[in-house]
Protein backbone atom coordinates (compact mmCIF):
# COMPACT_ATOMS: atom_id res chain seq x y z
CA UNK A 1 0.00 0.00 0.00
CA UNK A 2 2.88 2.24 1.05
CA UNK A 3 4.74 1.73 -2.35
CA UNK A 4 1.39 2.10 -4.51
CA UNK A 5 1.47 6.32 -3.06
CA UNK A 6 5.17 6.75 -3.57
CA UNK A 7 4.62 8.87 -6.27
CA UNK A 8 3.05 11.43 -4.02
CA UNK A 9 6.50 12.27 -2.33
CA UNK A 10 7.47 13.33 -5.69
CA UNK A 11 4.95 15.98 -6.39
CA UNK A 12 6.11 19.73 -6.22
CA UNK A 13 4.02 22.40 -4.82
CA UNK A 14 5.17 24.56 -7.92
CA UNK A 15 3.65 22.29 -10.34
CA UNK A 16 0.32 22.40 -8.60
CA UNK A 17 0.26 26.05 -8.31
CA UNK A 18 0.68 26.29 -11.61
CA UNK A 19 -1.55 23.53 -12.19
CA UNK A 20 -3.95 25.37 -10.41
CA UNK A 21 -3.49 28.31 -12.41
CA UNK A 22 -3.60 26.41 -15.43
CA UNK A 23 -6.84 25.42 -15.18
CA UNK A 24 -8.36 28.41 -14.32
CA UNK A 25 -7.29 30.02 -17.02
CA UNK A 26 -8.65 27.43 -19.35
CA UNK A 27 -11.91 27.51 -17.81
CA UNK A 28 -11.91 31.37 -18.59
CA UNK A 29 -10.97 31.18 -22.13
CA UNK A 30 -14.04 28.45 -22.55
CA UNK A 31 -16.84 29.85 -20.76
CA UNK A 32 -16.20 33.24 -21.23
CA UNK A 33 -15.19 33.21 -24.95
CA UNK A 34 -16.32 30.04 -26.77
CA UNK A 35 -19.77 28.65 -24.56
CA UNK A 36 -21.46 31.40 -24.95
CA UNK A 37 -21.66 31.39 -29.12
CA UNK A 38 -21.31 28.07 -28.48
CA UNK A 39 -17.76 27.39 -30.53
CA UNK A 40 -16.52 24.31 -29.38
CA UNK A 41 -13.04 23.48 -28.10
CA UNK A 42 -10.52 20.65 -29.18
CA UNK A 43 -10.68 16.57 -28.12
CA UNK A 44 -12.26 15.80 -24.99
CA UNK A 45 -12.93 19.19 -23.88
CA UNK A 46 -15.01 20.07 -27.34
CA UNK A 47 -16.86 16.57 -26.32
CA UNK A 48 -18.50 17.81 -23.28
CA UNK A 49 -19.22 21.21 -24.70
CA UNK A 50 -21.21 19.52 -27.32
CA UNK A 51 -22.60 16.95 -24.73
CA UNK A 52 -23.33 20.13 -22.98
CA UNK A 53 -25.56 21.86 -25.18
CA UNK A 54 -27.59 18.70 -25.74
CA UNK A 55 -28.12 17.29 -22.39
CA UNK A 56 -30.49 18.30 -19.99
CA UNK A 57 -29.14 21.30 -18.27
CA UNK A 58 -27.81 19.28 -14.98
CA UNK A 59 -25.60 17.48 -17.17
CA UNK A 60 -23.20 20.84 -17.24
CA UNK A 61 -19.86 21.43 -18.81
CA UNK A 62 -18.31 20.70 -15.69
CA UNK A 63 -19.75 16.98 -14.81
CA UNK A 64 -18.67 16.28 -18.56
CA UNK A 65 -15.24 17.49 -18.19
CA UNK A 66 -14.84 15.44 -15.35
CA UNK A 67 -16.75 12.40 -16.58
CA UNK A 68 -14.85 11.79 -20.08
CA UNK A 69 -11.42 12.98 -18.95
CA UNK A 70 -11.11 11.58 -15.88
CA UNK A 71 -11.39 7.50 -17.39
CA UNK A 72 -9.23 8.29 -19.94
CA UNK A 73 -6.65 9.88 -18.04
CA UNK A 74 -6.56 6.21 -15.49
CA UNK A 75 -6.88 4.75 -18.91
CA UNK A 76 -3.25 5.89 -19.55
CA UNK A 77 -1.80 4.88 -16.21
CA UNK A 78 0.17 2.00 -16.98
CA UNK A 79 1.84 4.18 -19.74
CA UNK A 80 2.01 7.63 -18.72
CA UNK A 81 2.76 7.20 -14.94
CA UNK A 82 1.03 7.89 -11.31
CA UNK A 83 2.53 11.32 -11.40
CA UNK A 84 1.19 12.54 -14.58
CA UNK A 85 -2.11 10.90 -14.03
CA UNK A 86 -2.56 13.03 -10.39
CA UNK A 87 -1.45 16.13 -12.24
CA UNK A 88 -3.90 15.66 -15.69
CA UNK A 89 -6.80 14.53 -13.00
CA UNK A 90 -6.00 17.33 -10.84
CA UNK A 91 -5.81 19.97 -13.56
CA UNK A 92 -9.07 18.99 -15.03
CA UNK A 93 -10.78 19.30 -11.46
CA UNK A 94 -9.68 22.73 -10.77
CA UNK A 95 -10.72 23.26 -14.66
CA UNK A 96 -14.14 21.67 -14.11
CA UNK A 97 -14.38 23.65 -10.91
CA UNK A 98 -13.38 27.51 -12.17
CA UNK A 99 -15.99 26.42 -15.40
CA UNK A 100 -18.53 25.21 -12.71
CA UNK A 101 -17.71 28.86 -10.77
CA UNK A 102 -17.74 31.44 -13.57
CA UNK A 103 -20.84 29.82 -15.09
CA UNK A 104 -22.93 29.00 -11.98
CA UNK A 105 -21.98 31.03 -9.07
CA UNK A 106 -20.24 34.43 -10.15
CA UNK A 107 -22.02 36.64 -11.42
CA UNK A 108 -20.99 36.85 -15.05
CA UNK A 109 -23.94 36.65 -17.53
CA UNK A 110 -22.37 34.21 -20.41
CA UNK A 111 -25.76 32.68 -21.41
CA UNK A 112 -26.01 34.11 -24.79
CA UNK A 113 -22.97 36.14 -25.37
CA UNK A 114 -19.18 36.52 -24.56
CA UNK A 115 -19.25 39.64 -21.54
CA UNK A 116 -15.82 40.76 -23.34
CA UNK A 117 -16.16 39.96 -27.40
CA UNK A 118 -20.07 39.93 -27.25
CA UNK A 119 -20.87 37.66 -30.28
CA UNK A 120 -18.24 38.22 -32.78
CA UNK A 121 -17.26 34.90 -33.87
CA UNK A 122 -13.88 35.51 -34.95
CA UNK A 123 -12.77 37.64 -31.81
CA UNK A 124 -14.57 34.57 -29.68
CA UNK A 125 -12.77 32.00 -31.85
CA UNK A 126 -9.07 33.70 -31.75
CA UNK A 127 -9.42 34.66 -27.61
CA UNK A 128 -10.56 31.60 -26.72
CA UNK A 129 -8.71 29.20 -28.40
CA UNK A 130 -5.10 31.64 -27.71
CA UNK A 131 -6.36 31.90 -23.51
CA UNK A 132 -7.46 27.95 -23.53
CA UNK A 133 -3.83 27.16 -25.30
CA UNK A 134 -2.05 29.28 -22.28
CA UNK A 135 -4.21 26.73 -19.93
CA UNK A 136 -3.06 23.69 -21.73
CA UNK A 137 0.47 24.51 -22.46
CA UNK A 138 0.76 25.63 -18.90
CA UNK A 139 -0.58 22.24 -17.75
CA UNK A 140 2.22 20.86 -20.36
CA UNK A 141 4.95 22.23 -19.32
CA UNK A 142 4.41 21.56 -15.83
CA UNK A 143 3.87 17.99 -15.75
CA UNK A 144 -0.09 17.42 -16.53
CA UNK A 145 -2.41 17.78 -19.43
CA UNK A 146 -5.85 19.41 -19.05
CA UNK A 147 -7.16 16.97 -22.20
CA UNK A 148 -7.43 13.03 -22.14
CA UNK A 149 -7.21 12.77 -26.34
CA UNK A 150 -4.03 12.73 -26.15
CA UNK A 151 -3.31 9.70 -23.76
CA UNK A 152 -6.20 7.88 -26.33
CA UNK A 153 -3.56 9.05 -29.23
CA UNK A 154 -0.59 7.73 -27.58
CA UNK A 155 -2.08 4.22 -26.60
CA UNK A 156 -3.89 3.47 -30.09
CA UNK A 157 -1.20 5.78 -32.64
CA UNK A 158 1.04 2.61 -32.46
CA UNK A 159 -2.06 0.37 -33.13
CA UNK A 160 -3.21 2.42 -35.96
CA UNK A 161 -0.02 3.59 -37.52
CA UNK A 162 -0.36 7.14 -36.90
CA UNK A 163 1.57 9.59 -35.22
CA UNK A 164 -0.23 10.92 -31.70
CA UNK A 165 -0.86 14.41 -33.44
CA UNK A 166 -2.75 12.80 -36.56
CA UNK A 167 -4.90 10.76 -34.64
CA UNK A 168 -5.85 14.01 -32.22
CA UNK A 169 -6.45 15.60 -35.34
CA UNK A 170 -8.55 13.06 -36.92
CA UNK A 171 -10.43 13.27 -33.39
CA UNK A 172 -11.12 17.09 -33.92
CA UNK A 173 -12.28 16.34 -37.64
CA UNK A 174 -14.88 14.30 -36.72
CA UNK A 175 -16.23 16.24 -33.91
CA UNK A 176 -16.53 19.00 -35.94
CA UNK A 177 -18.42 17.13 -38.78
CA UNK A 178 -20.72 15.64 -35.91
CA UNK A 179 -21.54 19.08 -34.18
CA UNK A 180 -22.31 20.61 -37.80
CA UNK A 181 -24.61 17.77 -38.00
CA UNK A 182 -26.43 18.16 -34.86
CA UNK A 183 -26.40 22.00 -34.92
CA UNK A 184 -27.10 21.77 -38.93
CA UNK A 185 -24.86 24.63 -39.40
CA UNK A 186 -21.41 24.36 -40.44
CA UNK A 187 -20.68 27.97 -39.34
CA UNK A 188 -19.77 27.40 -35.97
CA UNK A 189 -17.71 24.30 -36.42
CA UNK A 190 -15.96 26.40 -39.05
CA UNK A 191 -15.49 28.73 -36.33
CA UNK A 192 -14.11 26.03 -34.23
CA UNK A 193 -10.99 25.45 -36.47
CA UNK A 194 -9.74 28.62 -35.97
CA UNK A 195 -9.91 28.01 -32.46
CA UNK A 196 -7.95 24.83 -32.48
CA UNK A 197 -5.40 26.47 -34.49
CA UNK A 198 -4.93 29.25 -32.21
CA UNK A 199 -4.64 26.90 -29.37
CA UNK A 200 -2.20 24.67 -31.00
CA UNK A 201 0.00 27.16 -32.08
CA UNK A 202 -0.11 29.18 -28.99
CA UNK A 203 0.22 25.60 -26.72
CA UNK A 204 3.87 25.27 -29.05
CA UNK A 205 4.73 28.31 -27.79
CA UNK A 206 4.27 27.63 -23.87
CA UNK A 207 5.72 24.29 -24.13
CA UNK A 208 8.53 25.24 -26.26
CA UNK A 209 9.25 28.97 -26.23
CA UNK A 210 9.31 31.32 -29.20
CA UNK A 211 13.03 31.81 -29.55
CA UNK A 212 14.19 27.26 -29.63
CA UNK A 213 17.94 26.83 -29.61
CA UNK A 214 19.48 25.16 -32.87
CA UNK A 215 21.14 22.17 -32.51
CA UNK A 216 24.16 21.32 -35.23
CA UNK A 217 25.48 18.00 -36.09
CA UNK A 218 28.80 18.85 -37.34
CA UNK A 219 30.48 15.77 -39.82
CA UNK A 220 34.19 16.65 -40.05
CA UNK A 221 37.82 15.61 -40.02
CA UNK A 222 39.05 18.49 -38.95
CA UNK A 223 37.33 18.24 -35.02
CA UNK A 224 39.28 19.43 -32.49
CA UNK A 225 40.50 22.97 -34.74
CA UNK A 226 36.37 23.65 -35.35
CA UNK A 227 36.48 23.03 -32.09
CA UNK A 228 38.74 25.20 -30.65
CA UNK A 229 37.35 28.11 -33.23
CA UNK A 230 33.72 27.92 -32.04
CA UNK A 231 34.33 27.66 -28.41
CA UNK A 232 36.77 30.67 -28.90
CA UNK A 233 33.71 32.71 -30.91
CA UNK A 234 30.40 31.52 -29.43
CA UNK A 235 32.07 30.59 -25.65
CA UNK A 236 30.34 27.22 -25.14
CA UNK A 237 31.28 23.67 -25.18
CA UNK A 238 30.37 20.75 -27.21
CA UNK A 239 30.46 17.43 -27.67
CA UNK A 240 32.50 15.19 -29.95
CA UNK A 241 31.93 11.74 -31.24
CA UNK A 242 34.14 9.56 -33.34
CA UNK A 243 32.43 8.05 -36.76
CA UNK A 244 33.61 7.25 -39.92
CA UNK A 245 32.73 8.04 -43.50
CA UNK A 246 29.86 5.43 -44.92
CA UNK A 247 31.30 5.63 -48.58
CA UNK A 248 34.86 6.63 -47.61
CA UNK A 249 35.60 4.91 -44.83
CA UNK A 250 37.61 6.71 -43.02
CA UNK A 251 38.02 8.29 -40.15
CA UNK A 252 35.91 11.46 -39.20
CA UNK A 253 34.05 12.82 -36.26
CA UNK A 254 30.67 14.29 -35.20
CA UNK A 255 30.63 17.39 -33.12
CA UNK A 256 27.03 17.99 -31.35
CA UNK A 257 27.21 21.93 -30.76
CA UNK A 258 23.95 23.78 -29.07
CA UNK A 259 23.10 27.57 -30.56
CA UNK A 260 21.09 30.24 -30.99
CA UNK A 261 19.02 31.03 -34.47
CA UNK A 262 20.81 33.93 -34.86
CA UNK A 263 24.43 32.08 -34.68
CA UNK A 264 23.99 29.82 -37.29
CA UNK A 265 25.18 31.62 -40.17
CA UNK A 266 28.16 32.28 -38.24
CA UNK A 267 28.87 29.04 -36.87
CA UNK A 268 28.39 27.46 -40.67
CA UNK A 269 31.22 30.27 -41.86
CA UNK A 270 33.62 29.36 -39.22
CA UNK A 271 33.15 25.39 -40.17
CA UNK A 272 33.56 25.60 -43.64
CA UNK A 273 36.58 28.11 -43.24
CA UNK A 274 38.07 25.10 -41.43
CA UNK A 275 37.11 22.56 -43.18
CA UNK A 276 35.24 23.28 -46.53
CA UNK A 277 34.17 19.56 -46.97
CA UNK A 278 32.57 19.52 -42.93
CA UNK A 279 29.05 18.58 -43.63
CA UNK A 280 26.47 20.21 -41.25
CA UNK A 281 22.31 19.58 -40.22
CA UNK A 282 20.55 21.69 -38.49
CA UNK A 283 17.91 20.88 -35.55
CA UNK A 284 15.37 22.64 -33.37
CA UNK A 285 16.29 21.99 -29.85
CA UNK A 286 13.02 22.75 -27.61
CA UNK A 287 14.34 22.42 -24.21
CA UNK A 288 18.20 22.52 -22.66
CA UNK A 289 18.63 21.13 -19.18
CA UNK A 290 21.98 21.49 -17.99
CA UNK A 291 24.15 19.13 -16.72
CA UNK A 292 23.73 19.06 -12.53
CA UNK A 293 27.55 19.39 -11.17
CA UNK A 294 26.38 19.69 -7.82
Amino acid sequence: MKKSFQFLERIQILNIIMLTIAGMINAFGITIFLSPVKLYDSGISGTAMLLSQITPDFMSLSIFLLLLNTPLFLFGLKREGKLFTFYAIYAVIIYSISAWLITDILPIDVSFASPLAGTDLLLCALFGGLISGIGSGIALRFGGAMDGIEVLGVVFSKTLGISVGTFCMIYNVILYIICGCIIKSWILPLYSIVTYAAALKTVDFIVDGLDRAKGAMIITSCPWDICEALTQEFGSGMTVINAKGGYSNTDKAMIYFVIHRFQVTKMRSIVHEIDKMAYITISDVADIFPANHS
